[in-house]
């Protein structure tokens, strides 16, 4: 691949991982080429992860749905995905659930709490464990693990969601210098997407101003506001995604890059 737009033009090998709360164990695993970028995922439920899985059919991609904590699983996908195009060189890990809000940590159950890990943690592991394998005899590639802004900054709200999104950060350090030192010319990174016009977050911040409404405790500054003045959009995250997937971002790894408008850099 010569360029970032090639990239867009031509993605050969990738998985491109989501999950939703209603579905917790099952998300479509994307694997392209696609000749655009900006497939919108489905996050409702499992009929909208079939809708999708025909629309990149269409398109000249494939859709699987896939238990992201079966190893087995997928090491037997990218194994296919290597018969059918000879090569892996993206992995995007971007699953992950907020759990119930609010869930603080004397709030939380242990069921809860190693639910969202089990997903949003080792999810990622099994997806890198896989994958780095398959890339070294690529001759190397790149992996993009989503976080969130929730691996700087405490989460009363959300614990095991905040815990396993730090997790995400760490752990992607930890891929790309053991990759990096022992020459397998496999690079990883992490995005922290802020405020992104997502089901998710959407959820999140309605029952914010829910709790506001019935007279609860709101505990975010009043007058805070994204210096950019307006949330984001998937498109905001995945174009970045899109670029570090490709050359263009060849000596950028162990490295985490923020998505949100300029919020964390602003004292309100």
């Amino acid at each position: 691949m010569k360029d970032w737009n090639e990239l867009l033009e031509a993605l050969h090998s990738a998985l491109i991982d989501e999950v939703n709360d209603r579905f917790p164990r099952q998300k479509p695993v994307l694997h392209l080429p696609l000749r655009k970028a900006g497939f919108e995922l489905p996050s409702g439920d499992i009929s909208g992860f079939m809708s999708c899985a025909v629309s990149l059919g269409q398109e000249g991609g494939k859709g699987v749905v896939l238990d992201v904590n079966n190893g087995d699983a997928a090491n037997a996908l990218i194994d296919e995905i290597v018969a059918q195009h000879g090569a892996l060189h993206v992995l995007v890990n971007n699953a992950g659930i907020a759990g119930p809000f609010p869930a603080t940590f004397e709030t939380e159950t242990v069921e809860q709490w190693q639910r969202i890990l089990s997903i949003n943690v080792q999810g990622v592991f099994l997806g890198c464990k896989h994958a780095v394998p398959a890339m070294r005899r690529s001759g190397g590639g790149s992996i993009v693990n989503t976080s969130s802004l929730a691996a700087f900054l405490g989460t009363p709200d959300l614990s095991a969601y905040g815990a396993s999104k730090g997790a995400v950060r760490q752990f992607t350090k930890t891929v790309a210098i053991d990759c990096a030192r022992k020459g397998y010319k496999v690079r990883c990174n992490s995005v922290h997407p802020g405020k992104i016009a997502t089901p998710m977050l959407t959820s999140i911040f309605d029952q914010y101003k829910q709790r506001e409404a019935a007279g609860g405790t709101d505990p975010r500054p009043k007058e805070r506001r994204i210096p950019l003045g307006e949330e984001g959009t998937p498109d905001d995250v995945a174009n970045l995604i899109a670029f570090l997937a490709s050359d263009e971002a060849r000596y950028i790894t162990a490295t985490e890059i923020v998505v949100d408008g300029g919020l964390t850099a602003f004292m309100p």
